[in-house]
């Protein structure tokens, strides 16, 4: 090969690199900036429609229930092809689908909103944010599995979508808690959906072709591609790997509506705190996502899940003194605890879905990426229902209203209690060295 043809194949790969980047950093971006948005919903609910913490926790799960039939809308975009593509066209409708429901429900009117309008508008939002994260985790799947990307750093391109979508995050809880008090809800959600309007017009530029995708079999079919799903599901190591993934988020109680209701009503902790409380927490997510890629990549997936589960269950007990004011008494405001150990935790939820994918990744089979994908995602996002709905019923069980939090502190025990059970079957994360060798 010439000099001259290969300086033509390394501007084509930069060029083919920033088209990637370009596409999943604003796919991912706006994927972290819908925090933005759902804390106005908080709000929001709290404050005009006037529900309880168990209402706003069940409304906050049942919205992601569209989340669950991920492996459907996988198995279609692997399948079914959109003017001979099938991954970019699945992105540009899921965006609009978001900005359809944002903007509409900031052109109607307070009196026409209630709890199914908006039940049914948010449902809709996250129809759509699951199609666009699907076609998106695929290609990232797909680009994780090329030649190119093995000779690269393993794991490269799943943190820098990890960054953007941490990025995305800190701006989006960084400008909610300056502009929540200053403009009407209607407004923010009219902001939002034009972002989404804008990430619609980015994703119709870029064409599928010029991303140079591996190439899938043509006409396979969604019976086809079942089977092939089906076929990896009945892989020892991915069925037990994923089994674990969801149980490690079912099996806990979460408190986040309670949670909430107690730092906003009880306290009266301002709204800008708990902003700047959830932009420290995706500041933390964002260097997360630098040191796994430098300096976590080759530690074994099972003792660096074990250790963030332990890592969670000492934050939730540290949120049992939180509550009985044993850090008040030492001096420590309520604000401070809530900036930096409230926003941490909640974000720790989510740092075993970076290692996770990556190692996910490696065991999956070619050709059902965008499928196998999206069926962890929905086992997240079911898990994630459950654990939610867990949540109401340990806080009824405990006697936890808007008005009485007596029974929060053991409510926390119980949580971190159940955060530590995974660890007990965590032999069903395989080891990487025989995943590296059996994929090989």
């Amino acid at each position: 090969m010439s000099a001259k043809e290969d300086g033509k194949g390394r501007r084509r790969e930069k060029g083919k690199a920033k088209r990637i980047r370009s596409l999943l950093g604003v796919g991912y971006w706006v994927q972290g900036f819908r925090g933005f948005p759902w804390m106005v919903v908080n709000f929001f609910l709290k404050d005009s429609i006037k529900v309880d913490p168990s209402t706003l926790q069940i409304l906050q799960n049942s919205a992601n229930l569209p989340m669950v039939g991920k492996p459907l809308y996988g198995v279609v975009s692997d399948a079914v092809y959109i003017s001979g593509q099938h991954r970019v066209p699945y992105t540009a409708i899921g965006a609009f689908l978001q900005a359809l429901s944002w903007v509409t429900i900031a052109i109607l009117s307070r009196s026409n909103i209630s709890i199914f309008t908006m039940s049914l508008f948010l449902l809709l939002s996250n129809f759509g944010a699951s199609i666009a994260e699907v076609a998106n985790d695929a290609i990232v799947a797909e680009i994780a599995k090329s030649k190119t990307s093995r000779s690269a750093s393993s794991g490269e391109l799943q943190s820098f979508v990890w960054m953007a979508s941490a990025v995305g995050g800190v701006l989006g809880n960084l400008l909610v808690g300056i502009v929540i008090d200053r403009f009407s809800p209607q407004s923010l959600f009219l902001f939002f959906g034009l972002l989404l309007v804008l990430q619609f017009l980015v994703t119709i530029t870029v064409p599928e072709r010029s991303l140079n995708l591996p190439k899938s079999p043509s006409n396979v079919g969604i019976r086809k591609q079942l089977s092939e799903l089906s076929a990896a599901l009945q892989k020892t190591e991915i069925a037990y790997t994923i089994g674990w993934f969801a149980a490690s988020y079912a099996i806990i109680p979460v408190l986040t509506g309670t949670m909430f209701f107690y730092q906003t009503q009880y306290l009266k902790i301002d709204i800008s705190v708990l902003g700047i409380s959830k932009v420290f927490g995706q500041v933390v997510s964002l260097l997360w996502g630098v040191i796994y890629n430098r300096s976590l990549k080759s530690v074994r997936p099972r003792k660096l899940l074990q250790a963030i589960q332990v890592t969670m269950a000492a934050l939730m007990l540290s949120d049992v003194l939180f509550v009985r004011g044993t850090y008040r008494l030492m001096g420590v405001p309520d604000s401070i605890y809530v900036v930096f150990f409230s926003g941490v935790l909640e974000i720790l939820f989510y740092f075993k879905i970076l290692p996770f994918n990556v190692l996910i990744a490696q065991l999956c089979p070619p050709g059902c990426e965008g499928s196998l994908m999206a069926f962890v995602m929905s086992a997240l996002a079911l898990a994630l229902i459950v654990s939610g709905y867990l949540g109401v019923a340990l806080a009824s069980y405990m006697g936890i209203t808007e008005n009485d939090f007596s029974g929060f502190p053991r409510g926390l025990q119980i949580q971190a209690f159940c955060t530590l059970l995974p660890i007990l079957f965590s032999s069903w994360i395989p080891d990487i060295e025989k995943s590296k060798t059996r994929t090989e």
